[in-house]
């Protein structure tokens, strides 16, 4: 299991090395980019030598990030996976470094602790929250470059500050970004009110193909790699899809399925206050938050849905 580290016990051993590598999860979302681009243009700031690695191409949505990609130009002293809540999460592309983590700053409760050491602030609402913590803590200037990389982390794992995970001190912390330099109005609309022709058929798609469980108190979403791939869909794009199910009247379970290249099924699970996301994924392989978690499912369809549907079953009657 990974040594426990406080803010100022990570800050040395970041600031104790000059080759750093930070390393995100696949199928990357705004809270794994924005964390690891502010970390990322912090320590470049400071004069490290230091990229981001991830499996999954960045988003086009995200690249105002200007994150500086590993290239392989230099060999990494310290690596920091960040968001990442187990080490499957990583993918294949990432690899041998996924191996070897020195460090992990993340949020989630679930973390299977693959890190030699870590940051976990488990009620933060996103590692973005944490990681202005560890910025502040490292006197580095806040700049709006780096207000906007946290601002989007924030935001999008709070869906605009909707989520139950959403606290008082969220809305402090977004507050100081905003007076920081990060451009709120320009942000949300990137991030929450625009959206491209694919992701409006992904969506279309989303709802064509949803079917109700248990008196109707699961929807869920199931999509094929042949789906997606015919509405030109990116990750970006089914990010959205994962609130549909839930959004619907009388809905305490949201479940979108989609097939991944490997053939497995990535499965998102949203819940209402009450019932535990995480639960029902957990005895599946994966974990995340109270009310929003995942896992990946090996074989087909039918099985897949057979199995997250049982465990769905299980805390529906647990928390009847």
């Amino acid at each position: 299991m990974s040594e426990l580290l406080d803010i100022q016990t990570v800050i040395s051993r970041l600031l104790r090395h000059d080759h750093i590598l930070l390393l995100c999860h696949k199928n990357p979302d705004g809270d794994t980019l924005g964390s690891a681009g502010a970390l990322f243009h912090a320590l470049k700031n400071l004069g490290k030598t230091v990229a981001v690695l991830c499996s999954d191409a960045i988003p086009e949505k995200y690249r105002y990030l200007q994150l500086g990609l590993f290239d392989g130009s230099f060999e990494p002293e310290y690596v920091v996976a960040v968001d990442v809540a187990g080490i499957q999460l990583f993918g294949d592309g990432v690899q041998p470094y996924s191996e070897r983590v020195d460090l992990c700053i993340d949020h989630h409760p679930s973390n299977g602790g693959y890190a030699d050491a870590m940051l976990l602030q488990g009620d933060a609402a996103a590692t973005a929250e944490i990681m202005y913590d560890v910025l502040c803590a490292m006197n580095a200037e806040i700049t709006p470059m780096i207000a906007e990389c946290l601002y989007t982390g924030l935001s999008t794992d709070t869906g605009c500050f909707k989520f139950a995970n959403t606290t008082a001190r969220t809305h402090l912390v977004a507050a100081r970004l905003i007076e920081a330099g990060a451009d709120l109005v320009r942000l949300n609309g990137v991030l929450f009110e625009s959206k491209t022709r694919s992701q409006l058929a992904i969506e279309r798609l989303a709802l064509e193909n949803l079917t109700y469980y248990y008196d109707n108190r699961c929807a869920v979403v199931c999509l094929t790699r042949e789906q997606i791939a015919q509405t030109g869909a990116d990750a970006t794009d089914i990010e959205g899809v994962t609130g549909i199910a839930r959004a619907i009247e009388g809905v305490k379970v949201g479940i979108t399925m989609r097939q991944q290249p490997s053939s497995s099924y990535k499965v998102s699970v949203r819940t209402v206050p009450g019932v535990d996301a995480s639960a029902i994924c957990s005895r599946l392989g994966g974990g995340g938050h109270k009310q929003a978690a995942g896992c990946e499912i090996m074989g087909s369809l039918e099985n897949a849905r057979a199995a997250i549907l049982s465990e769905v079953e299980r805390v529906l009657c647990t928390e009847s």
